[in-house]
């Protein structure tokens, strides 16, 4: 009794926030809270709590309004609402990245609570990715599955990321659930590598990188595989660039067998949808029997395809076998440029880059910006130079003369998106020429040799002179000797004694001046000289007449003796 006592008195008392006092015999209502909105693809949802009391009788209803709207509009879908949650997809928003504002009231009867005010929400950034509607179709090595984008057709919210939806998928065997397997597949997609005859099951989910979003996962489906087919399919798709073609190239064990082989736009996978009828016959690979086939490089546009084989026996035909994504960027062959080199001047060589003859049907140049490496080294040494240029003629200066130089370049992509470049082409060696200073050092040694004849022949002419005056004197007094006995009583000395010469004196008398002239005996005069040295020159001025006479006087007692 007690225990039923205190159970009632306990839901009174959890009841009791909901119903307040009543005012002069009404009811005042308490609002909503935690108002939430939840949006499944375009499914939008919007969520709140109310009390548990038992409170008969009690709706709910809701607005909204969004940018432009002056005022509240009540929100279709969620009119007088007895549960907690009502949906308004019915709304038909004109733009998922506009703000919308909500706002939700209890009722009962003329009596209404207070609004309660959903938070604004962007939708797009609210909304999250449902579960996949996913459709199954098997073969005996592989199953068919086909992917139903997130939404409705006519969706809004993922109107403009139908192609960015990225799905993986989760496959096992039936039999063991530890077997999982997981790959990223597209909208209509294979998943090979099966076994005949085996229950398999799968489960799928969508993705969006940016913004990132990862939705449920679909409902699990199985299916059953098929029993082994009767005309096995080709296996191990490949195809290589060699020279000027691909090869395709597949492998299959049967003999007496016809292939042929189709390809197909990798960006198709992403359209959602069937396009078995954008496969196109590959040439050159229709009805072969043998198990490649060589394609001209023209025959694929830019880009990345896809490419599939089917074998044939008679009127059976294999199942297609595993796609092989083709990118004719990475099989592109760049071939090695073909160089020539001369000497421009004395010091420098030009070297000059050309496209090789393989090339010109399909020149790498049109394809992607090319840049060439060149390495240039001296013939005698490993010391090497290496330049990368745009260009297609390189000069290399300030070089030795009549130096060997050998060089050598390659091909490069600009981008280098795919690290693409070719071999490098055949060594090119070439001598520079004798230059300036080959000739300033020829002149140099021209005149060097006649400075070194002119001195021989100096040396020589003076040895010859020395030898000469050593043993056939002359008897003519050398010239140094002659100047240095350049005086007229010294030069005297040197005559023959048998010569004399008589003394001579005169005297020429002027009225001012008396001029004395002698001529004496040389022998005479040296010994007077020996004895005695005198200071007159021989010449005296008369400045008087008594001075005059005293010196001719003298002059003449001079001739008397």
């Amino acid at each position: 009794m007690l225990a039923l006592l205190g159970a009632t008195t306990l839901m009174l008392v959890a009841g009791a926030p909901w119903v307040l006092p009543a005012a002069s015999g009404g009811t005042n209502l308490k609002s909503p809270e935690n108002g939430r909105v939840c949006i499944i693809d375009d499914n939008f949802i919007l969520q709140w709590n109310s009390s548990r009391e038992s409170v008969r009788n009690v709706t709910f209803s809701a607005e909204y309004k969004i940018p432009g709207m002056e005022n509240w509009k009540k929100l279709p879908g969620c009119q007088h609402i007895t549960s907690t949650e009502c949906n308004f997809s019915s709304v038909k928003l004109k733009n998922v990245y506009e703000k919308i504002e909500l706002r939700i009231r209890a009722e009962k009867g003329n009596n209404t609570s207070q609004w309660h005010e959903v938070k604004p929400f962007i939708p797009f950034q609210e909304a999250q990715i449902g579960p996949l509607d996913v459709h199954l179709e098997a073969e005996d090595k592989a199953i068919i599955i086909n992917i139903s984008p997130p939404g409705t057709k006519d969706s809004v919210m993922w109107a403009m990321d139908h192609s960015s939806f990225i799905y993986s998928l989760v496959i096992w065997k039936n039999s063991s659930s530890l077997e999982e397997r997981t790959e990223t597949v597209y909208s209509r997609d294979k998943i090979y590598k099966l076994s005949p005859e085996t229950t398999y099951c799968l489960k799928v989910k969508a993705e969006l990188r940016s913004p990132r979003r990862v939705g449920f996962y679909s409902p699990v489906y199985c299916i059953n595989t098929t029993e082994k087919h009767k005309v096995p399919s080709p296996e191990n798709i490949q195809i290589d660039a060699e020279n000027q073609v691909y090869v395709l190239k597949w492998d299959y064990a049967h003999e007496n067998t016809t292939f042929r082989a189709q390809w197909s736009h990798e960006f198709l996978k992403r359209i959602p949808g069937s396009h078995s009828d954008k496969w196109k016959q590959i040439p050159n690979c229709e009805d072969v029997e043998t198990t490649h086939c060589v394609i001209p490089q023209n025959a694929f546009p830019e880009g990345i395809h896809r490419i599939r084989v089917q074998a044939s026996v008679g009127n059976n035909t294999s199942f297609w076998s595993e796609e092989k994504i083709f990118n004719t960027e990475m099989k592109t062959i760049i071939f090695p440029p073909v160089i020539s080199m001369k000497s421009v001047n004395d010091d420098s060589l030009h070297v000059s880059i050309g496209a090789p003859k393989e090339s010109e049907n399909k020149s790498v140049n049109q394809l992607y910006p090319l840049i060439y490496e060149v390495i240039f080294w001296e013939n005698t040494s490993n010391a090497e130079r290496k330049v990368v240029e745009k260009r297609t003629d390189v000069t290399f200066p300030n070089l030795k003369p009549l130096t060997v130089y050998c060089v050598k370049a390659k091909a490069l992509t600009e981008n280098g998106k795919w690290n693409k470049s070719s071999v490098f082409s055949a060594t090119v060696c070439e001598k520079t020429k004798p230059g300036n200073t080959s000739k300033t050092w020829l002149i140099a040694g021209i005149c060097t040799a006649l400075f070194s004849i002119i001195v021989i022949i100096y040396v020589v002419k003076v040895l010859l002179r020395c030898i000469n005056y050593v043993f056939f004197p002359s008897s003519k007094p050398p010239s140094t000797v002659d100047e240095y006995f350049s005086e007229q009583p010294v030069r005297n000395l040197l005559l023959s004694t048998s010569e004399e010469q008589t003394e001579r004196c005169s005297i020429i008398e002027n009225a001012n001046t008396i001029t004395v002239i002698e001529e004496t005996n040389p022998i005479e005069d040296h010994k007077k000289y020996n004895s005695q040295t005198s200071q007159d020159s021989g010449n005296y001025s008369n400045e008087d007449e008594n001075s005059g006479s005293k010196i001719s006087e003298e002059l003449l007692e001079q001739e008397t003796v």
